[in-house]
């Protein structure tokens, strides 16, 4: 067997690479498409079957969320709500996805699920090998401490702290921070670290929120409506922030909303209706946030 078979076999069995990135930026030598000889364009190159199988090996992506049959009732006395009705969805590493919907569409319930603050009814969901399914308190808590962050609508900042010490509150327990000042500049705030919220913008306000969410360096970014309560303009900035987050951490990050606008800005959109998912797409040509408008 050549050492380039051997090299390959060794890379397969590394496990699949970064799903967004370029197969000439990251894969190993033995992945790579040959140089161009003179005569031959990109298409005739392209053509090889190892170099499709390469492609193909790089494409491929990882799976962080996995969810089955994802059922969820709530009773409310003697009657019953269905806010899911049998989801099934793969959310993949270092993905912006945008979960789309009206009101009511079942969306706010996935995400609780996706973010270990609800359990299904029926129906599984992991967390790599996490199991979100079950009502374990403590498995859960652990969960959300080490993996997820949270963007609410409402920025849930205390308003007796300062804006890095709304951060801190997080870099206390989490395992492997990053500094409240450092997660603040990430979001353009190193200017306004010691101000209370109430001398803050409501952008700025959800920027420290998005802050304390990174702060913890996790896995996930889950965000519920983070431009419902901005206007148009203060929005923008606020999903600018989301976006370079995502590039720059490579953070897996779920937008929940019900303004289509922001979909254009996702790599995938998944649009709920009365507790299922009615569409999923994917983006060609996602839009910069600076681009979007409503």
């Amino acid at each position: 067997m050549s050492k380039a078979r051997l090299a390959c076999a060794a890379c397969q069995r590394a496990g699949p690479h970064n799903w967004r990135a370029k197969l000439v930026q990251i894969a190993p030598l033995c992945h790579r498409p040959r140089a161009i000889a003179p005569g031959r364009n990109l298409t005739t190159v392209a053509s090889d079957s190892s170099t499709l199988m390469a492609m193909s090996a790089v494409a491929a992506p990882t799976t962080v969320f996995e969810a089955r049959g994802l059922t969820k009732v709530y009773r409310l006395g003697e009657a019953e709500v269905q806010a899911l009705r049998g989801i099934d969805l793969d959310l993949y590493e270092g993905e912006f996805l945008v979960l789309l919907g009206p009101s009511g569409s079942g969306k706010s319930t996935l995400l609780n699920i996706l973010g270990g603050l609800d359990v299904p009814t029926a129906g599984r969901v992991r967390f790599r090998d996490h199991d979100l399914s079950r009502e374990d308190d403590e498995l859960l808590t652990h969960y959300r401490r080490e993996h997820v962050g949270f963007v609410f609508q409402f920025y849930n900042l205390i308003p007796s702290l300062t804006a890095r010490e709304n951060v801190a509150l997080v870099t206390d327990i989490a395992a492997h921070p990053l500094s409240a000042e450092d997660a603040l500049a990430r979001v353009g705030l190193e200017e306004r670290m010691d101000h209370y919220p109430t001398q803050l913008s409501g952008g700025e306000q959800q920027r420290v929120a998005i802050a304390r969410a990174i702060a913890k360096q996790p896995d996930v970014l889950l965000c519920d409506e983070p431009t419902g309560a901005l206007d148009v303009t203060t929005g923008v900035v606020v999903l600018e922030v989301i976006q370079r987050i995502n590039a720059e951490l490579g953070t897996t990050t779920a937008i929940i909303t019900h303004n289509a606008a922001i979909a254009a800005m996702a790599d995938r959109v998944v649009t709920l209706s009365d507790g299922r998912i009615a569409q999923v797409r994917t983006n060609a040509h996602k839009l910069p946030a600076r681009d979007i408008a409503w």
